[in-house]
């Protein structure tokens, strides 16, 4: 298996008078569901089935949700950890910060070891 990319031309647009150059841009062959996931899960044990991995799938999902808007750091052992960090307009001093200038918030993955030795791995081949 490999992960398939396209090229596209680019500009810096800091030095519009610079050459365009070409850089790759991974492209998804396709996608994997939650209940297509459970049910991976669920042939990998003798015990659990798609609906309980399902279900477990789902109250993980509400728990990561609810302790990020709360403000922790989520980690998942060896799979990772997830974290809330935010983009904001800045102020002229500490005294005239107010939570309004805080403007997108995302959730931040960093991948763990597995994952990351994963990513040192991969082949491209290029999408048609």
């Amino acid at each position: 298996m490999s992960v398939k990319y396209s090229i596209s031309q680019k500009g810096n647009p800091s030095k519009p008078e610079e050459p365009k150059k070409w850089y790759a841009n991974a492209k998804a062959s396709g996608e994997v569901t939650f209940k297509e996931l459970s049910k991976e899960i669920s042939q990998g044990s003798t015990t659990v089935s798609d609906t309980d991995a399902m279900a477990v799938l789902n109250d993980l999902n509400k728990l990561l949700a609810r302790h990020l808007s709360g403000g922790e750091i989520v980690r998942f052992g060896d799979f990772g950890s997830f974290q809330v960090s935010v983009k904001s307009e800045g102020a002229e001093t500490e005294e005239k910060f107010h939570a309004s200038l805080i403007k997108k918030a995302k959730i931040n993955f960093r991948p763990g070891s597995d994952l990351k030795d994963m990513l040192l791995t991969l082949k491209y081949t290029k999408a048609e």
